[in-house]
């Protein structure tokens, strides 16, 4: 079955469900919407949203097992909001469905004075820090929520960031200052106070001792910090700290062109380069009708597999000295500066190339550009094989991770678990494969799926993963099509520089183009992605501007670290460490 006949049975079978729920909740559903992206949108009245979230979760003709996503939108000063309720606030949910392979967004429209929804916790546990990013970022309260804080910000901080009338620079704030007075309450506020974090100090037989994890260690992978509740040795629990290396990239997606943020995108998954631009770039050229040439979805595919290589040597690397074996991760970082050659001598930058651009990739490729890949594809399986016997054949390797850290297919589905995660528990399931977007449909590649769902499964998936990354590149090379690097569309950005030096007009229109970027019409699209670390999605919001109303993204990392407590109980430090590592996060990915 080829995409177009995925996509037209994916829309029948939304389309039938959207009938069932207007039977079925009639009293519960405000008004039905459709966007390009063909995700429908119910709103729905607030009494009604956690029987209508379990209807679909449990008993609908199609299930949706995932919450994959909760955030919310300040509508205070849109201005194109036909067709939609009334309101100054607005929640939504994003439900996947892994065994219909489509999705749907529910809405519920909440006024100023009355920001309360209920919490929807007790039916995906995922919801939890979604929640209560909704609260920090917008001030929205989730009623029943366990524990309903701040998450991204400091204690302290006084507003919520994502409100249309929050500064978003700090040129626009006050000059910073630090009296003694604040200074003093800014320590206190850091002091740690089991009881807020859920924990006892003492049980019937011991008293317990806490620790820091972080939030500078490198065992953390950057600026993370973990509370460790020990009993001895024995974690009793284990609660991630997230938000020191939140820097407002969707407040600054708000505030820049729909052309002028793709830089800002890479620095997401940071170790990901282009691949988070894919996303971004596929979400506003199907608001803009905008349709690529089909020479630039394979150079997009056959960069975005050579960041997913690069990724995972960076994970396997780290992966193994993290459980005590030093020597792969200088092997494999020789190979990863191999890749990020081949990178810099297409894209002129290794690690950030900001490379995609709206319509098409900056430039064509390089005379000779298929030299070095040949080379490298050849160089890489038996390079992979020696790391076989080094490390996932390593006996110490295997006893510090299989059975440590394992999860079920069904709590991936509860924690919002994707990528290598969720494949490592004997779901083959892979966007590129399900449903295909930017050409992956023409690619002959397998999915890499284990049974344990334990750390070193989860190592083992990624391993192969490589592989076939390997196997989508070779096809790329040898299948290369001619043709133009970027589309002829008059809402391309930049248009094609070569046109502007023919004439004052088109240069006028370049330089347009560059400054202030296209107007995209009044339009909501969700774009979702397999990244390295498992789906990323960019949901957009135009009001029919040069840049987004609300840049929504959905970050696999986020999700991901919400599960440390569930799969570390019971374990030891040393065990914790090991589960760590095999999650494969990027702080940059969580926070945003």
């Amino acid at each position: 079955m080829d995409v177009v006949d995925l996509t037209l049975e994916a829309e029948a079978a939304t389309a039938t469900l959207v009938e069932e729920l207007c039977l079925r909740f009639e009293q519960e559903i405000v008004t039905v919407q459709s966007y390009c992206d063909g995700i429908p949108v119910l709103w729905l009245s607030r009494a009604g949203l956690k029987t209508v979230l379990h209807y679909l979760r449990t008993s609908a003709s199609l299930r949706f097992q995932m919450l994959f996503d909760v955030t919310a939108i300040d509508e205070r000063t849109r201005v194109n909001r036909q067709g939609q309720p009334e309101s100054d606030f607005t929640v939504s949910y994003h439900l996947m469905s892994f065994t219909s392979h489509c999705d749907v967004r529910l809405k519920v429209a909440l006024q100023e004075g009355d920001l309360n929804i209920p919490s929807i916790v007790d039916l995906w546990p995922n919801a939890n820090w979604y929640e209560r990013e909704c609260w920090d970022m917008f001030g929205i309260c989730f009623t029943g929520h366990p524990n309903l804080s701040r998450i991204m910000l400091p204690p302290t901080w006084v507003g919520h960031p994502l409100r249309k009338d929050h500064p978003a620079r700090a040129t626009e704030m006050e000059p910073y200052s630090l009296s003694e007075e604040r200074q003093v309450a800014e320590q206190e506020a850091l002091r740690f106070n089991p009881e807020e974090w859920g924990m006892t100090r003492e049980s019937k037989n011991s008293e317990f001792m806490f620790l820091n994890l972080g939030p500078n260690h490198p065992s953390v992978h950057g600026v993370f910090r973990i509370a460790l509740q020990l009993d001895g040795e024995i974690l009793i629990d284990a609660v991630p700290d997230i938000g020191y290396h939140h820097r407002g990239a969707e407040k600054m997606g708000e505030r820049q062109s729909w052309h002028t943020y793709i830089p800002y995108t890479d620095r997401i998954d940071y170790l990901g380069g282009v691949m988070n631009n894919l996303p971004y770039v596929m979400a506003v050229e199907k608001m803009a009708g905008i349709v690529v040439p089909e020479r630039v979805k394979v150079i997009r595919i056959m960069l975005c597999e050579m960041f997913r290589i690069a990724s995972h040597l960076l994970f396997y690397g780290t992966f193994a000295q993290d459980v005590g074996q030093l020597s792969p991760v200088f092997y494999m970082f020789v190979d990863r500066e191999r890749v990020f050659n081949i990178i810099e001598s297409i894209c002129g930058a290794r690690m950030h190339p900001g490379w995609f651009r709206i319509g098409g990739v900056a430039q064509d490729l390089p005379i000779g550009w298929d030299k070095a890949i040949r080379e490298l594809l050849d160089f890489l399986p038996p390079r992979l094989k020696d790391y076989d016997s080094m490390v996932m054949n390593n006996g110490i390797l295997k006893r510090r991770t299989q059975g440590v850290g394992a999860y079920s297919t069904k709590d991936a589905f509860d924690w919002g678990i994707t990528g290598a995660g969720l494949r490592a528990t004997g779901l083959e399931y892979d966007l590129r494969k399900k449903r295909p977007y930017s050409g992956y449909e023409n690619f002959e590649f397998e999915v890499p799926i284990a049974v344990n769902g334990d750390s070193y499964d989860r190592c083992a998936v990624r391993v192969e993963e490589i592989r076939q990354s390997v196997r989508i590149i070779r096809q790329c090379v040898d299948n290369m099509p001619e043709g133009p690097y970027k589309s002829a569309h008059p809402s391309t950005t930049p248009p094609l520089k070569e046109k502007s030096k023919q004439d004052i007009e088109t240069l006028i229109n370049h330089f347009l183009s560059v400054s202030w970027g296209p107007v995209i019409a009044p339009n909501e699209v969700t774009m979702t992605i397999e990244a390295t670390k498992g789906l990323n999605s960019y949901y957009l919001v135009s009001d029919g501007n040069t840049g987004s109303y609300r840049t929504r993204i959905r970050t696999p990392s986020f999700a991901h670290l919400q599960m440390i407590p569930e799969i570390s109980r019971g374990f030891m430090v040393a065990d914790l460490i090991a589960i760590i590592a095999s999650i494969d996060f990027v702080m940059a990915d969580v926070d945003r």
